[in-house]
Formats: C-alpha cells, sequence, structure tokens
C-alpha cells in the first residue's frame, strides 16, 4: 500500500508465473527488474510518496533512489529504538536503557546465519551487492548511528555511577536528579547533551 492503494499490475507486473517465486532460480530472482527483495530494508523504511509510490515515471531513477534513501535514514533517526542482529548484547542494553525495562535473560549473539551456508561464487554476490546498494548504505549509516547511541547511553550511565558514588561519599548533599536521570524534566541543561547528539550525527550525514 502507498498513498492509499495497491500498485497497479503495469507499475508492479509480476515476476514469476504462478502464485511464488516457487521453481524460479536465483538468477531468475535476480533478473527480475520488480523484485521487491532489492534494498527492501530502504523501501520499508522509505517515505514512498515522495517518489510517487510505486510510478518509476514519476521521477529520474538516480534521483528516485537518492530521495528514498535519505527518506529512509531520515526516518530511522527518528526513531527511539533500533538494534542490529550482529550487535545482540549492545541491542539488549539500548533497549533497556531507553525504555527501562530488563529482560529476564541476557540476548544470545549467533554469529553464524543460514545464509552462511550457501555457497556462492564472487560473480553472483558482486551482482547482488549491486541490486542492493541502497540497503548496504543504509546499514553502514545505521551501524554508525547505532553505534553512536550506545556510546551515547554508556557515557550516561558512567556519569550516573560518578555522581551516585559522590552522594555515597557526601550523603548529606544533595545531588539535583536530573544530574543524573535521563529522563528528567527538560531543562536547558539536561536538554543539551542529547541536542548535540543528534545534532552531531545529522551534521556528519
Amino acid at each position: 500500500m502507498c498513498d492509499g492503494r495497491t500498485p497497479t499490475p503495469e507499475e508492479l507486473p509480476p515476476c514469476y508465473e504462478g502464485t511464488d517465486w516457487s521453481g524460479c532460480t536465483l538468477q531468475q530472482f535476480m533478473d527480475c527488474p520488480y523484485n521487491l527483495a532489492n534494498n527492501r530494508q530502504v523501501r520499508m523504511l522509505a517515505d514512498l510518496s515522495l517518489v510517487g509510490c510505486y510510478n518509476m515515471s514519476f521521477i529520474p531513477e538516480k534521483k528516485r533512489a537518492q530521495v528514498l534513501l535519505e527518506s529512509a535514514k531520515k526516518n530511522l533517526r527518528d526513531m527511539a529504538f533500533f538494534g542490529l542482529t550482529e550487535f545482540q548484547r549492545k541491542t539488549q542494553y539500548l533497549f533497556e536503557r531507553t525504555f527501562r525495562l530488563k529482560f529476564i535473560r541476557p540476548f544470545m549473539q549467533y554469529n553464524s546465519t543460514r545464509a552462511a551456508g550457501v555457497d556462492l561464487d564472487n560473480g553472483t554476490v558482486q551482482r547482488i551487492e549491486e541490486l542492493n546498494d541502497l540497503d548496504m548504505q543504509l546499514y553502514d549509516y545505521a551501524r554508525d548511528l547505532f553505534q553512536q547511541r550506545y556510546m551515547y547511553k554508556r557515557q550516561l550511565e558512567r556519569r550516573e555511577q560518578r555522581l551516585k558514588n559522590q552522594l555515597a561519599l557526601f550523603p548529606f548533599r544533595r545531588a539535583p536528579s536530573s544530574d543524573f536521570r535521563d529522563d528528567a524534566p527538560e531543562s536547558e541543561a539536561s536538554r543539551l547533551p542529547t541536542e548535540d547528539y543528534m545534532n552531531h550525527i545529522i551534521d556528519r550525514w
């Protein structure tokens, strides 16, 4: 669905005969120019209405790709939380710190996937990468953004711990709650770290 309607058969012709991809080879899968598997992450995160949904004649292809990628990056930045499969423990940490919830057991990191067991020649791998160039650019961006968010939360945690240690040494000294709570009411001082952090990400990209 895009702008309240599904694409027409002319906008999105089928890539196969029948009801699904059954019986198609990998080569046939890659050769279909209308394959929605290509750059799926960008397509799912971006605002398709900016490029006329599935109307490929709305704007030039190169411009369309750039608009979709930038839209996907913006929407990712605006999300309070997202995780990465290759960083399970950091993903858990960010979730718990963002929403102040605790999982009953730690996430498990599995570095071997089903895709790793598929033997492909270099030419096929290169073709897959070309077909999903936007997704690869988005993932590089997401990984950098993820690491920056993680480091920011760790800095906040270390700051909280230092303040708690100070309170333990000087129990009669009362520290403002906004000094160590990242969900405290927004004052000018408490807003600045988050704003500087987000501005740094936006300026960089």
